[in-house]
């Protein structure tokens, strides 16, 4: 454009047309320079990965800080960080060194969470570079291979300021063949947190520590007096043995200032493995367990822990109630299994633990509330329930304190959700659990300094931590109180602060509970699975001699079933609820009716003798047999068409309970045998059978008439023979020809009286003839039924 300037122009000097030409190819230069250089920059090998790493903002590569020590550090300490850089890259990296760079405070709790999504953005400000010393150099990090660096500074050098939360990077820098000039290629941040004096008002926190795992038990126990219990796995062995996980919790906890939030169910599980009990293999056969030794140490370190420390004691089995507030309400009977969950916990907590602990917390699944929720959770006498921040949102430009009431005399404690979920994802790596802890500090630190108010803040971490978050969690609290702007406090007191008037007190409605909380959840028919079996269970107790040994470890089983710990898992929660049903089922049929063949009569009356076997360990009692006739114009029982007895078995035995019957006519009859309670209702499945009648005939009876009028003749004649004699001997008659007056009318010689005589013999000698014949149906024997018992609860 220039040149043609110049064409059109007529002022233009040579001298002017050789300095334009200059600039534009001074100008081009650098163009032209990248353009021949292109090739040798992204050689194909390279130039994908790196593409790909610059657009994530990620190097090639990572920096890994497995420790920084103290995690907040004070006047006159040493901050070591250690980790190591591993070269994701395809070319070797020259010239290779990490240092520390220190950034501006984090004001805002929210810069913190921004800055946390993008802790290994190369692109972005990695802050003022410590140096000096403070550098660990390699003169090559080939690709693959992780280096260690370990990076010892005053906490003079790093030039921190006032109070506050600092951004600390560890940033690789180094060349490349395809970059042969220095560059960070790889960074990591993370948080330091500075309150080197003790604060003015130091923030009350509150860290819970729970104690809850899944179900272990079952319904089922041995038939012996101690009711050995049957665990469904030996799962709950390993979480208490040394290493495991329930033991690190105590063994991390008892240095804590923390309240234990504890499941009474775990309590009772491992309790009971310090006796006989189960185990219950995958084939189902059971064997017995072999770890009293490792439940009881468990218990009794549980028991130093918890000594002088506060417990709050869940509903028995952990009751899920976001499920029970959305699909069990509606299903009769399921609201009265939480009250009996939360009435147990006084025969489990302060008998096991020798601790009195508070029943006044409910603890929804992740703190997440709406007003049915609220309601289900204080319909069993608790009047606090543990939200969350994120669910009970407040539009404020600082965090309130946890305490709220919200009505009807009931409190919400809002744990604070940034600080609940610090520890959640996967910490088994050493970097993401210094990461993790690093950010818990932050956000407690800048929480303090918000304001010049004291607040109470509470920390509800997810319910089952693993072994490696625990320890995060131990980390991060042991150094908040060890710090300068904290001091711990109990989850009663924090619920007993002042309330903030500004925070919000509104229960979100049912339309913001996320979906993904509620695909976990147990369904409807699960409930009404639950209400099934609770009415065959309370039509099976009414029986019982001891119902306790039933109704206990049934209604703990059932308690179990509407744990939080079946969340995700509908599978395994089904199997365990038909397994309970089923178990109950099999207990109920050992109470049972033995069948019957047909049954003959020929008479008009019998005795029908029906069965009942009892193959529990102990007896029943409070049943009915009724014994019904199909055609009572034919067969009558008792006089009717049915007739009811009372029975009573002793455990292991049966007994045969016998009717009266009557036949009208011939033919054939269907009787039906069925048990009652004693409230009317039908117990097990009847027994049906026929009985045959032949009636008596014309000819039959004539006979039997006959046969009782020879008797009374012959009783007659007795009579007035022993009249006569008594008439004779009162007269003084002396007869020469009779020498007894008894035996006179068998005298030859008087053919009256020998006449009567051969009368009376030959009906004598008659057949007799019975009036009622006895019955041919054989009675049953009433001897137990054999070993084959079935265990009751």
């Amino acid at each position: 454009m220039a040149e043609a300037a110049d064409f059109q122009g007529t002022s233009a000097s040579p001298a002017r047309r050789w300095l334009r030409r200059t600039g534009a190819l001074l100008a081009g230069a650098p163009l032209l320079a990248g353009l021949l250089q292109l090739p040798a920059a992204t050689p194909a090998d390279a130039s994908g990965q790196e593409s790909a790493q610059a657009a994530s903002g990620a190097g090639s590569v990572s920096v890994a800080v497995d420790s920084l020590t103290p995690s907040a550090p004070t006047e006159g300490d040493t901050v070591s960080v250690t980790g190591t850089v591993t070269n994701n890259g395809k070319q070797p990296v020259t010239d290779a060194h990490v240092d520390l760079r220190v950034g501006p405070s984090l004001d805002t709790r929210s810069s913190i969470d921004t800055l946390a999504k993008k802790s290994d953005d190369v692109q972005g400000p990695t802050g003022k570079t410590v140096g000096g010393k403070y550098t660990e150099k390699f003169s090559k990090l080939t690709p693959g291979v992780a280096e260690a660096f370990n990076i010892s500074v005053p906490v003079d050098e790093l030039d921190l300021g006032q109070d506050g939360v600092y951004q600390l990077a560890v940033a690789l820098s180094g060349e490349t063949a395809a970059q042969p000039w220095d560059q960070v290629l790889g960074v990591q941040r993370t948080f330091l947190p500075w309150q080197p004096e003790e604060a003015g008002t130091k923030t009350k926190t509150t860290f819970l520590w729970p104690l809850v795992s899944d179900v272990h038990m079952t319904a089922e126990t041995g038939s012996n007096e101690q009711q050995t219990p049957v665990f469904s796995n030996d799962d709950l062995a390993e979480e208490i043995s040394p290493g495991g996980r329930l033991d690190q919790m105590v063994s991390l906890g008892k240095g804590l200032d923390i309240t234990w939030v504890i499941d009474p169910d775990l309590l009772a599980s491992v309790d009971a493995m310090t006796k006989n009990y189960q185990v219950r293999g995958e084939d189902g056969t059971t064997t017995s367990g072999r770890n009293q030794a490792v439940a009881k140490q468990w218990l009794a370190e549980l028991q130093q822990a918890v000594a002088g420390k506060e417990v709050v004691a869940l509903p028995f089995g952990d009751p899920d109630l976001a499920s029970l507030a959305h699909n069990g309400t509606a299903v009769t009977g399921s609201l009265s299994h939480l009250k009996e969950a939360t009435d147990a916990i006084d025969n489990t907590v302060q008998t096991i633990l020798h601790v009195k602990p508070s029943q006044d917390f409910a603890w929804p699944v992740d703190g997440t509330v709406d007003p049915s929720i609220m309601k289900v959770a204080t319909s069993a006498g608790a009047d606090k329930v543990i939200a969350r921040s994120d669910s009970l949102q407040d539009n404020l430009s600082y965090t309130p304190s946890a305490a709220r009431p919200i009505g009807g005399g009931t409190t919400a404690v809002v744990a604070d959700a940034r600080m609940s979920t610090a520890f959640q994802g996967n910490l088994t790596k050493a970097s993401a659990s210094t990461l993790a802890v690093q950010r818990f500090l932050a956000q407690s630190l800048t929480l303090g300094l918000q304001t010049g108010k004291q607040r109470s803040v509470v920390v509800a971490p997810q319910r089952t931590p693993s072994v490696s978050q625990a320890q995060a969690m131990a980390e991060a609290l042991g150094a908040v109180q060890g710090g300068n702007w904290s001091e711990p406090q109990d989850l009663t007191a924090a619920a007993k602060a002042k309330p903030d008037p500004a925070a919000n007190r509104k229960v979100p409605p049912a339309d913001s509970y996320p979906r993904s909380l509620r695909k976990q959840e147990l369904q409807r028919d699960a409930f009404e699975q639950m209400a099934t079996t609770q009415d065959k269970l309370d039509n099976f107790k009414v029986i019982l001699t001891d119902e306790s040994r039933v109704v206990t470890p049934f209604g703990r089983a059932m308690n179990r079933e509407m744990s939080t710990s079946w969340r995700g898992r509908g599978d395994a929660a089904l199997g365990y609820r038909n397994d309970v049903e089923s178990y109950l089922d099999g207990l109920i049929d050992g109470v049972k009716l033995i069948e019957k063949s047909e049954t003959k009569l020929s008479g008009r009356s019998a005795m029908i003798p029906v069965t009942v076997q009892n193959n529990l360990v102990q007896g029943v009692e409070h049943l009915e047999l009724r014994l019904t006739s199909q055609n009572p114009t034919r067969l009558k029982i008792g006089g009717n068409a049915f007739e009811e007895q009372p029975v009573a078995v002793n455990g292991g035995h049966s007994q045969s309970v016998k009717f009266t019957t009557s036949a009208n006519a011939n033919g054939r009859a269907e009787v039906e045998a069925q048990l009652y309670t004693k409230d009317g209702r039908k117990y097990g499945k009847p027994v049906t059978f026929d009985v045959k009648v032949t009636e008596v005939t014309p000819t039959v009876m004539l006979v039997i008439g006959g046969g009782v009028l020879l008797l009374v003749l012959a009783g007659f004649r007795m009579y007035t023979q022993r009249k006569r004699a008594a008439a004779r001997e009162a007269a003084g008659e002396a007869d020469d020809d009779v020498d007894n007056p008894v035996a006179a009318p068998q005298n030859p010689e008087a053919p009256g009286d020998r006449l009567k005589e051969s009368e009376a013999g030959s009906r004598a000698d008659a057949p007799q003839q019975q009036s009622d014949p006895a019955p041919d149906t054989a009675a049953e024997s009433a001897d137990p039924s054999g070993t084959g018992e079935r265990v009751d609860r």
